[in-house]
């Protein structure tokens, strides 16, 4: 039996076959986590003032103010963080169970979606209090806004509903029910449509905002659960998170047709693409960002699962600087409370 340092046949020792295994696992299973062709790459972290070990949910991004607005679900705090200075400016406490948020242009307001109280809040962002709020059906969830239109709309998840509020009279004018769960919804401003998940069904609604009415209901092949949606406007795409089956579904806006499906971790969440980059970004509380790239409008290509802790369940991308911004609840198990900033990596070094 040869021993490590005795020759082999062709010459070579156990010893040099060992270390050249040994090099090539490691090399292997760093390209597998990200340390090469990495997508993301960790610039700053720090702590908020909220209990550790609670649930987040959605962030968004103010940009004329030059903030990150942050869910905390748990305690019911709203943080605004100051873009610039990544610095806490106010945690604005006294909504229950926060998940969406979704900031109005124009206006310095932020209205939330709280889960706790079953109501539309309505946060004034210049004296950081809360200034209203609206009863809506039953699990507020994510929103998005129709700027041409002056309404926000509102996922009623558990309601199987969608809430319009009228932003210039700070009421809700409208709810449309249906006969699913509602997942994200999201304003498509090449279409001037509003789509929603139906995701008991495997369907995305239309919603014409002129007049609030259901334009139709369309099923996505090879999904199951939509849930979470965002949108590229410029080539009438939606990606959509269909948890169900763990893919990401690119669905065509415009020929109501699935054009692409990807895998991805368990605990798919929230979904942000950043046209800058031509990237889709997938918040996974299974302790992944997945990254996934836009060749064209109809071929895509996932480009790694980044390593992040467990129960990261939301991201926020500010497109002005294409920087990522990711809550964590915990570190290795332990309770925390804490904002996580990423830089976007890419092989053309005009971009960030």
């Amino acid at each position: 039996m040869a021993f490590m340092g005795s020759k082999t046949r062709r010459g070579r020792t156990v010893l040099e076959i060992t270390i050249g295994i040994v090099v090539f696992c490691l090399f292997s299973a760093s390209s597998s986590s990200g340390v090469r062709g990495q997508t993301l790459r960790q610039i700053a972290k720090f702590d908020l003032p909220g209990p550790g070990g609670k649930r987040f949910d959605y962030l968004t991004v103010d940009d004329e103010d030059h903030f990150l607005l942050s869910a905390h679900l748990g305690p019911g705090i709203l943080y605004v963080i100051d873009l610039r200075s990544t610095k806490v400016v106010k945690a604005i406490p006294g909504l229950p169970g926060i998940t969406g948020l979704e900031y109005v242009p124009g206006t310095h307001k932020v209205y939330t979606s709280d889960w706790g109280e079953e109501k539309i809040g309505i946060v004034d962002l210049q004296s950081m209090t809360v200034t209203k709020r609206l009863a809506t059906a039953a699990k507020p969830n994510g929103s998005t806004y129709a700027a041409p239109f002056h309404k926000v709309y509102v996922s009623d998840t558990l309601g199987k509903a969608v809430a319009v509020v009228d932003v210039t009279k700070d009421e809700i004018v409208k709810t449309i029910e249906f006969a699913s769960e509602t997942g994200m919804p999201q304003y498509d401003s090449s279409s001037r449509k509003v789509y929603v998940n139906l995701r008991n069904t495997n369907e995305v609604a239309e919603i014409d905002p002129a007049t609030d009415t259901l334009l139709g209901k369309y099923p996505v092949d090879g999904c199951q659960f939509n849930h979470g949606m965002a949108v590229d406007s410029e080539h009438h795409r939606a990606f959509l998170l269909c948890t169900g089956n763990r893919t990401l579904t690119v669905f065509g806006l415009n020929t109501h047709r699935s054009i692409a499906h990807l895998p991805m971790p368990a605990g798919a969440d929230v979904v942000k693409f950043d046209p800058g980059l031509r990237r889709i970004y997938v918040a996974c509380s299974s302790g992944f960002i997945s990254v996934f790239e836009e060749k064209d409008a109809d071929h895509y290509q996932k480009l790694e699962d980044f390593p992040v802790e467990k129960m990261v369940h939301s991201l926020a991308v500010d497109l002005a600087t294409h920087r990522l911004y990711a809550p964590e609840q915990e570190e290795r198990g332990a309770p925390v409370a804490r904002m996580v900033v990423y830089a976007a990596v890419t092989t053309d070094r005009s971009k960030p």
